[in-house]
């Protein structure tokens, strides 16, 4: 049985219940997200050779710290960094380090900051100078893949449309589907009901209702789907070593589909950056 509730009436916890927002909450999601979406724009100029992820994220710290706002990743369940940075064979919660990176790695960048609250949570992948045209196309199919996904999201809908959407298109492209991992509810809780799987059936899952705020952020992989995650307790890479993509953004459920708070003011957040 899944319960819907009016985000104000909720406890301030993850309960496994569905919070419907009202146009108040989607502004304050919208002031969240722009700051997170400005900041992965700046960060085109700032991902080159040579730069660690940990330079990286003293950068997101201190764009934060520049417009008032924490990164929501610092300290939480005792994560150190404020931001996450995945690169080549990592799927996700990749840790920043002195490492540099280099020519033709593929790297993403997960942020979140809180705003009043809210938390305006995106990902993106970062060509680091030129790469092979096998990453570039995973890149493509990754964004598409999401891109496919968010344009399931609609009153009435279940959620295993979006994950339908996303699987039926990176496996036609030969691609696979992560399972381990999933989006979720967001709002002024970090990660909330409901799970937003990336593979599934559209017959799967609650019904998507008018108000309702989470991620879509799938993580596709050029080889198999299967992941591991190392002894530090994060960092989850590909098994079989293979190359993974993940592209990120919050959406909230309107009337008629759904607005995506996190879009690039710039342009910038697809494959093939600069934007033409």
């Amino acid at each position: 049985m899944v319960n819907y509730i009016e985000a104000a009436a909720a406890p301030t916890r993850n309960t496994g219940v569905i919070r419907l927002h009202t146009a108040e909450d989607f502004e304050g999601m919208r002031r969240a997200c722009l700051i997170t979406a400005r900041c992965l724009d700046a960060l085109v100029d700032i991902v080159k050779p040579g730069v660690t992820t940990d330079a990286i994220d003293r950068f997101v710290f201190d764009f934060g710290m520049e417009n008032g706002v924490l990164p929501a990743t610092l300290n939480y369940r005792g994560y150190t960094k404020s931001s996450c940075t995945s690169i080549n064979h990592v799927v996700c919660h990749g840790i920043p380090n002195d490492k540099p990176l280099r020519e033709g790695d593929v790297v993403n960048i997960d942020v979140t900051y809180v705003v009043d609250g809210w938390h305006g949570d995106s990902s993106r992948m970062y060509p680091v100078g030129e790469i092979k045209r096998a990453a570039q196309r995973l890149l493509e199919v990754t964004h598409e893949c999401l891109m496919r996904g968010i344009a399931a999201v609609k009153p009435g809908a279940r959620i295993g449309a979006i994950g339908e959407a996303i699987q039926t298109f990176a496996e036609a492209e030969r691609c696979s589907v992560v399972r381990d991992f999933c989006g979720h509810g967001v709002g002024r809780l970090f990660h909330d009901a409901p799970n937003i799987l990336h593979y599934g059936r559209a017959s799967d899952g609650p019904e998507m209702r008018e108000g309702m705020i989470f991620t879509i952020e799938p993580m596709i992989n050029l080889g198999r789907p299967h992941v591991k995650v190392l002894a530090d307790g994060w960092t989850a890479v590909t098994r079989d070593r293979s190359l993974s993509a993940q592209y990120e953004h919050a959406v909230g459920v309107t009337a008629d589909g759904c607005e995506i708070f996190t879009l690039s003011p710039a342009g910038l957040d697809r494959p093939g950056l600069p934007a033409a």
